[in-house]
């Protein structure tokens, strides 16, 4: 499956989706069907700064526990928490309700540096 065109992504499966002036941060349809059913999600960063590379979380399925990554630098202003008790709906639709987190970007354009959905599908 083609990843989406609108959003840019870290090898590690996080899509990056510039909306407004936040940016909106969930994994891709390859990471969800690598993980396979999805049981538990837990934000280690709920609000606060978060650097590039910084995990803001962890999500576990029946096949393993991953880290979450961030792949920009700003300001957490809000988390998903519905996905806490309903893990499922990442499965159901990672692209849009299952999204988890939302960053103000301390550079928007630092989102442009992430990989392509083209390059990124070449990883994957």
């Amino acid at each position: 499956m083609a990843s989406k065109t609108d959003r840019t992504y870290l090898e590690s499966h996080e899509w990056h989706k510039l909306d407004g002036d936040l940016v909106v941060i969930g994994i891709s349809q390859h990471a969800v069907d690598e993980l396979s059913d999805i049981t538990f999600i837990e934000y280690a960063k709920e609000s606060g700064s978060i650097s590039a590379g910084d995990s803001f979380g962890e999500i576990e399925s029946v096949k393993a526990t991953s880290e979450l990554y961030c792949g920009i630098d700003g300001e957490v202003v809000q988390v998903n928490n519905e996905l806490v008790d309903s893990p499922q709906t990442v499965n159901d639709d990672p692209w849009d309700a299952g999204w988890m987190i939302k960053v103000k970007p301390s550079n928007p354009e630092q989102v442009k540096s992430l990989l392509s959905a083209e390059d990124y599908d070449a990883k994957s």
